[in-house]
Formats: C-alpha cells, structure tokens, sequence
C-alpha cells in the first residue's frame, strides 16, 4: 500500500490533467463544434497527456495524423470493398503500414490502426464520421495542452527527484568503493560493479525527466523563468552520465587490483569519499539555484591531495584505478559547468615518476570495450 500510494502520488497531477481535459474536450467538441457525441475527443485529449508528464507535443501530433491516415485509408477503401473480416485486416494493415512509412513513432501506428477499425465496423464512410473524428482527435489534442500548460508541474522538482537518486548511485557507489580499498575485499568491489551495471535505468529517468522540464517549460507560460535554472541540470546530465561509467570501470578495475593484491597508493578512498561528498554537494547547490562552485573546489581540493602523493602503482589496474580517478574529477568539475578543457586545466599536473607511461600519465579514461562513449545498451 505504501508504495502504491507513493506512485500515486508521483502520477497526482497527471491524473488531474487527464480528467480535467477529458471533460473540457468534450465540453468544447460538444458545444462549440457542434458533434453530437464527440467520443474521441476525451479519448485524444487523455491519450495525449496520459500519466507520464514527457513528449506531449509529440504524441498530440502524432495522435492527429494517425487518425487522419487511419480514416482517409478507411474511407478511401472500404466504399469500394465493402465490410468484413478480411477488408477490416485489410485496412489495418495498409493504414498502419502508412504510419509506419511517416514516421517511426508508437502512437501514429496504433491510432491509424484503431481509427482505420472504427471507420470499418462503427462508423461506415456513409456515416460521415471520419472528418469529425479528425476534428475530434485535433480538439482533444489542444485542449490537452491547454491544460497542461495552465496546470502544468514544477519542470526543476521533476528534474531534482530524478537527479537525487542518479547522486545517490553515484555517491554510494564510490563510498563503497573506498570501503572496499581500505578493507581490501573484492567482493565488496564486485558488488559496486554489479550495482553499476544496473544503473543505466537511473541515467535514462534524468535524461527522461529533463526533456520533460523542457517541455513544460516550453508550453506554460508561468514556467517560463524555470529555463535558466533547469540549464543548470541540463549541463550535469552528460558529465554524471559519464562519471558514473568512468566509476564503473574504476570499480571493475579496483576488483581486479585487490584480487591481485596490487599496492595502491594510500590515500585513496579518503579521495574516493571526498568525490562522493563533492556529489551531495553538487545536488545540494543545484537544489538551491546556485552555480555549484563549492562543489568545483572541493573537487579540486579532493584530486590535489591525490596528486600530492605522486601517483603510481605496481601493477596495470592499479595504474587504471588511478587514472579513472583523475577522470571522474574532469567528469564532475564538467558537471558544474566547466568545458573540458576547463576541467583539465583545473586539476594540478599528474607529475608522475620518470618514465612512467601508464594510463595515469594520460589523464584520460580507461573505458573497457562495453565503457566506449555511444554504447548504451548495456550499462
């Protein structure tokens, strides 16, 4: 019950707007079209909005010229051969074939499905039924979106929610990390692997929520001023994208060192800790509207005394752990607003020891072969 009512909760005013528009559609087709019973109006105006808050101006246009294909290929050929089973699969599948060949999108295939359907078994082109149920399916659409940009969310507490439990994973993932240096158990290590690996779903939801924040943003006029401060979460979601893979491969990484038994040096997960402080503090500052500089700092500060000790390692995934340090600091100064080339400038020179040529000497990442940028289809 407590989680039913917690997802209830997070669908409240979805819900809302779905009713609220589907009595206003049928209010506006009813009384100012003229269509006597305008039941596809409520039904575009609910598919439209529906209980998720994302892509409505996609799904309004593609709810319009499903229904627009799916009726011109009803009416256009069951005139000719007539009703029944096999001219209803007919219809469907030239109607949704044509969607198809539009545009890729789920909606405008179904709905020229279902439109193409109605028009070959409820409303027969002698019925002339099919302009209005474009006429029907354009006023649900935009009553839909009057609505939500009347009634619409918070666009940054729909970004905020998403990117407390991205922080969260990041930062418990590299707590743990720590942990399992100081105690040396790849086991541990191996769970924060595992844990990782099943994180894509989270970075997916911030991306998700933050089309959404800019989408509402878009459409309701009391929104407007939210653009600059939902900026500020649009300029963290690739760099913690990338932070959180750049752990993934630290993790893996610090399992084989500790199977091992490779020395790294000390230090480490005091490091380690301090990036994952320096997270919290990212989400903090973002939460407050501010330029997340403290968090800038305290990522300096974190990779400095990392550096102080002159980094090595007496073995290859020692070597790694520590270049993958160095770039989830690059990945986190970018998340605060920091180019790339900013980030590198702002970390103190790697000094290694002469003659050393390993990843840590490059200061870059060390993706294994599923970590490459562009590969997302297993985290």
């Amino acid at each position: 019950m407590g989680r039913g009512l917690t997802r209830w909760r997070g669908a409240a005013l979805p819900i809302v707007q779905c009713a609220l528009s589907a009595g206003l559609a049928w209010v506006a087709a009813t009384l100012v079209i003229g269509h006597p019973r305008p039941f596809f109006a409520p039904i575009a105006a609910v598919v439209c909005l529906g209980v998720s808050l994302g892509q409505r101006l996609r799904r309004v246009s593609e709810l319009v010229v499903g229904v627009s294909v799916g009726v011109g290929v009803g009416d256009a050929l069951i005139s000719w051969i007539g009703s029944g089973p096999w001219q209803i699969a007919l219809v469907v599948a030239l109607a949704m074939s044509a969607a198809v060949l539009l545009d890729g999108g789920s909606v405008i295939a179904l709905q020229a499905g279902s439109s193409a359907v109605l028009v070959a078994t409820l409303l027969p082109p002698s019925a002339g039924g099919g302009f209005d149920r474009m006429i029907d399916a354009l006023t649900g659409g935009l009553v839909g979106l009057a609505v939500a940009a009347l009634l619409p969310a918070n666009p940054v507490t729909v970004a905020q929610r998403q990117l407390k439990v991205l922080t969260n994973t990041l930062s418990g993932a590299l707590r743990n990390l720590a942990d399992a240096l100081t105690e040396k158990d790849a086991v541990k290590a191996a769970g924060v692997l595992a844990e990782l690996r099943t994180s894509q779903t989270t970075i997916d939801d911030y991306k998700s929520a933050l089309q959404t924040g800019s989408e509402i943003a878009k459409i309701a006029p009391i929104r407007w001023r939210s653009k600059d401060e939902l900026s500020r979460y649009q300029t963290a979601a690739g760099p913690v994208d990338y932070a959180i893979r750049n752990t993934r491969v630290l993790a893996r990484r610090t399992m084989a060192a500790l199977k091992a038994a490779e020395e790294i040096p000390d230090g480490v997960p005091e490091v380690l800790k301090d990036y994952a402080d320096a997270v919290d503090r990212l989400r903090a500052e973002l939460e407050k509207g501010r330029t997340p500089k403290d968090t800038r700092e305290a990522v300096r500060g974190a990779a400095r005394h990392l550096t102080a000790r002159r980094l090595g390692g007496d073995g290859f995934s020692s070597k790694v752990v520590l270049a993958q340090i160095r770039s989830v600091a690059v990945d986190l100064l970018q998340a605060t607003g920091l180019s790339r080339s900013e980030a590198m400038e702002a970390l103190p020179p790697l000094s290694p020891p002469a003659g050393s040529a390993g990843p840590a000497a490059a200061g870059e990442p060390a993706r294994d072969h599923e970590d490459r940028p562009g590969r997302t289809s297993r985290p």
